[in-house]
């Protein structure tokens, strides 16, 4: 995705709406390492709608940060959708928002955990959501970097859609 799609939604787009409906957001980042926190982060005035953000880049961490049921991630794996939508129940929770959006996925090089290179999920959970919901990408064949930038990109397109939606 660019900025220059005209169907991009950025993050600064994500703020305002969060903003003016008086709403929080947490995120919960495995593969992307914080850097959609930071994304959001880099907008002025992110300080009245982020409340922080866990990486939980290790299996353990998602467990004992985020909450996700070591049995979520027995019986799934940490790259699939009910490990995602834990993972955003989990900040939500944890970091006390209306909103979390989380990430989990193989950036590459290379296969991990029976995903290919560039398998990601994005889970958002929210008012009036349940157990939230996630939606599965791919990015096969680009680097390390584009897979971690697009599902931050993926990421606030995701989390606009449900805010809109809910």
């Amino acid at each position: 995705m660019s900025e220059a799609d005209e169907n991009f939604i950025n993050a600064g787009t994500v703020l305002g709406v969060l903003e003016s409906r008086g709403q929080t957001l947490a995120t919960c980042e495995s593969l992307t390492a914080g850097a959609l926190a930071a994304r959001i982060a880099d907008i002025p005035g992110a300080s009245a709608v982020l409340r922080g953000g866990l990486v939980t880049y290790s299996a353990d961490l998602k467990t004992s940060l985020a909450r996700v049921d070591a049995d979520v991630i027995a019986r799934y794996g940490v790259v699939s959708a009910e490990c995602a939508r834990a993972m955003a129940a989990g900040a939500r929770i944890v970091c006390e928002s209306d909103w979390a959006v989380s990430l989990t996925g193989v950036a590459g090089p290379g296969a991990a955990d029976g995903h290919a290179s560039g398998d990601v999920y994005v889970a958002v959970a929210g008012p009036k959501m349940g157990n939230g919901e996630s939606a599965f990408y791919q990015w096969p064949d680009v680097s390390r970097a584009q897979v971690r930038g697009n599902a931050v990109d993926a990421a606030i397109q995701l989390l606009y859609e449900k805010i809109t939606l809910h």
